[in-house]
């Protein structure tokens, strides 16, 4: 393989890759914002068994195979870097990322179960979270600061 087409071959996995993150953060920052309405509503209501729905599509038809996708492909950039510390910053954050994703996983299985527990401030809190997060992150990838 020539260093053409090895690069070729990055710039494709780096697409796959921005094109998961984009429709994983769309997800992240959608979900927790039905749970936002979703608590306002009655369990067992025809609106509440609607978000359920919604919010069971979004994680496991949307943002579950692009959380996949994404790792994936992050995993097959990420030698080149692994010794920067823009890297370890980025890397850090992701982790809170998949920690976000795992409590609305979680969330919408209490959802589901008409057992949830939190109010719909809580969501607003929450829905604010991934932001937080990409604000760090895009800087650290972009800018590559240190």
């Amino acid at each position: 393989m020539t260093l053409f087409n090895l690069w070729d071959y990055y710039l494709w996995i780096k697409s796959l890759h921005v094109i998961s993150i984009i429709t994983w953060m769309a997800g992240l920052f959608y979900l927790p914002r039905l749970y936002v309405y979703h608590a306002m509503e009655e369990p067992g209501t025809a609106t509440s068994e609607r978000f359920k729905v919604m919010e069971r599509r979004l994680l496991k038809a949307i943002m579950n195979p692009s959380l996949i996708i994404a790792v994936i492909t992050g995993l097959l950039m990420w030698g080149q870097f692994l010794t920067q510390g823009w890297l370890h910053v980025k890397l850090l954050m992701v982790v809170g990322l998949l920690a976000a994703h795992g409590l609305y996983a979680r969330w919408r299985k209490d959802f589901a179960a008409d057992q949830n527990k939190h109010s719909h401030r809580f969501y607003r809190v929450w829905n604010e979270v991934p932001t937080l997060l990409m604000l760090i992150i895009v800087p650290m990838v972009i800018i590559k600061p240190f």
